[in-house]
């Protein structure tokens, strides 16, 4: 494992226990993803490339995108992201063709191990959104990318309780949430969510919500 060392001298990085993390330098590429005409179309010029993104992909605000886990036909799309980072909250280790992705790229990766139960009273570990959170919200990390297996369950409850700390009222949180689970949604994700306290994430900007606060 390798960590950016100016980074860690400013922001260490979460205990070991909490996430893993993978940076790869690769001198000769850009931080960023410049299409060319060659990324568009084939040698012809005669078809155009489609870019397929992964299952429940969405933005979630500036520099943050959510979705299921990423395979290989959705590697050209990604690319055009300009990806930084990825979160990713399946305790399961990273498939070879996915690092291999990363480190040609330049992302780094940030692992979380939150189990997926479908149990309605295992409680899911706040302590692991709470460290995943201070990483989606670290601008450094952007653009980043949060996935779990599905886009559902694990994905959704972080995502709803960045929506905490952006002030969305519960309605509007329950929503997102429910848009993404559809027919799978768990009353004890919706719970978790609204019980989930934010007063350690201070002077984070509130975002336009389409309700009042509750």
């Amino acid at each position: 494992m390798k960590v950016d060392q100016q980074f860690t001298q400013h922001h260490p990085p979460p205990r070991d226990d909490l996430c893993r993390t993978i940076e790869v330098v690769h001198p000769k590429l850009s931080t960023t993803t410049m299409l060319t005409d060659d990324d568009t179309f084939d040698s012809n010029g005669d078809d155009e490339q489609l870019y397929t993104p992964p299952l429940n992909f969405s933005m979630v605000d500036n520099g943050i995108f959510r979705s299921g886990f990423p395979d290989t036909a959705n590697f050209s799309f990604l690319k055009t992201l300009g990806l930084r980072s990825i979160v990713y909250l399946c305790p399961e280790p990273y498939p070879e063709h996915n690092v291999e992705f990363l480190k040609a790229n330049r992302i780094r990766l940030f692992q979380f191990g939150i189990e997926g139960t479908k149990e309605p009273f295992v409680n899911i570990p706040e302590n692991l959104i709470r460290e995943a959170l201070k990483v989606v919200l670290d601008v450094r990390n952007h653009p980043v990318l949060i996935h779990c297996k599905r886009g559902k369950h694990r994905t959704g409850c972080l995502v709803g309780c960045l929506r905490k700390i952006q002030r969305w009222c519960l309605t509007s949180i329950f929503d997102e949430y429910q848009r993404f689970a559809a027919a799978k949604a768990r009353l004890s994700d919706q719970r978790f969510m609204e019980l989930f306290d934010t007063s350690s994430f201070k002077d984070i900007p509130p975002c336009p919500c389409s309700c009042s606060k509750r």
